[in-house]
């Protein structure tokens, strides 16, 4: 490998020897851009009454059901590296702490080979207690402005050397999920309703929306159990996506703080809800509204860079290849 780059190396080759690649100063500008980033939206969170909070990653059970798990040995148990924090999150909902952030590792035993998924990323989670899904939309969409302006002012060399600018943007436009399979579909992308965002389809409504815009009113039933479903009309839910242009950066709703209707939800998508004893504990003692979302720090980092690998954007990634460095 060339850190001078008069010969170009491909990227499994630069991240064999990731301390030379970062000399580089268009690989190191990603770096400055990232902890820019982190150092902000931390600033954003204690100026807005959050208290930081660290979850465990070695969990019992998945977060979520599903298969998307890596099992470890953990003693005489079988235990996993954890998906979320999202249940942790809302455990604190009912300690008195009313609003919480982590910044943190989250693991998906994901067999994909995209330039957009890893098997360990950094997730930016935010739980509020008294907000719903229109809440803590306004504060995703504040705490992005106060990240891009930050950068904008304060990362101008690094942003030059990428040959990347992004504008501080506004308010997110929103469009409905039954806006979007009309979109999609008017795009020659066929997509029926209750089925969840293809590539094909990202790409399409990507195409049509451009830059950043919320996702709302998702079909209840392919989202997770703790959503809460719409008043008076259940096949929806008060969930959200994040978009930029054709990259999901987050996922959010307001969540279910009832004991009664969460036990039914976890039972109607075939989960045990025994599995969720401690979760579930905290519930039973009252639980006020609450709601929130996470963010894909590393994907996040490529749109603030230009970047079109999220390998670009991780010091030192983990994919179903990559294992070391």
């Amino acid at each position: 490998m060339d850190p001078t780059e008069k010969v170009k190396a491909g990227i499994d080759t630069r991240l064999d020897s990731r301390f030379l690649d970062i000399r580089k100063e268009n690989v190191s500008a990603i770096f400055k851009i990232k902890g820019q980033m982190f150092h902000s939206i931390r600033d954003f969170f204690y100026d807005n009454g959050f208290y930081e909070i660290n979850t465990p990653k070695l969990v019992a059970s998945a977060t979520e059901g599903g298969t998307e798990l890596f099992p470890i040995i953990y003693f005489e148990k079988e235990a996993f590296l954890g998906q979320s924090p999202q249940l942790y999150k809302q455990m604190m909902m009912a300690s008195g702490m009313d609003k919480v952030f982590e910044i943190g590792q989250i693991f998906r035993a994901e067999e994909h080979d995209t330039l957009r998924h890893l098997n360990e990323a950094v997730s930016i989670d935010a739980e509020a207690s008294f907000m719903d899904d229109v809440d803590v939309m306004n504060v995703l969409n504040d705490m992005l402005v106060k990240v891009i302006g930050d950068i904008n002012d304060k990362c101008a060399d690094e942003l030059d050397i990428l040959g990347h600018e992004i504008e501080v943007p506004g308010k997110f436009p929103v469009v409905t999920y039954d806006e979007a399979v009309e979109i999609v579909n008017s795009r020659d992308v066929e997509m029926d309703w209750g089925e969840d965002l293809s590539r094909e389809a990202e790409k399409a409504l990507g195409d049509q929306m451009g830059g950043f815009y919320f996702l709302t009113e998702w079909p209840t039933e392919i989202k997770p159990f703790y959503v809460m479903p719409k008043e008076g009309d259940e096949k929806y839910s008060h969930a959200f996506d994040l978009m930029y242009n054709n990259l999901e950066l987050s996922s959010g709703a307001t969540r279910v703080h009832q004991h009664d209707l969460l036990v039914k939800q976890i039972e109607e998508r075939g989960l045990n809800p025994d599995g969720f004893g401690s979760y579930l504990k905290a519930f039973e003692y009252g639980m006020p509204p609450h709601a929130g979302w996470g963010v894909g720090a590393d994907r996040l980092t490529m749109v603030l860079t230009g970047a079109e690998n999220i390998r670009e954007c991780v010091l030192f990634p983990r994919d179903r290849h990559r294992l070391t460095p």
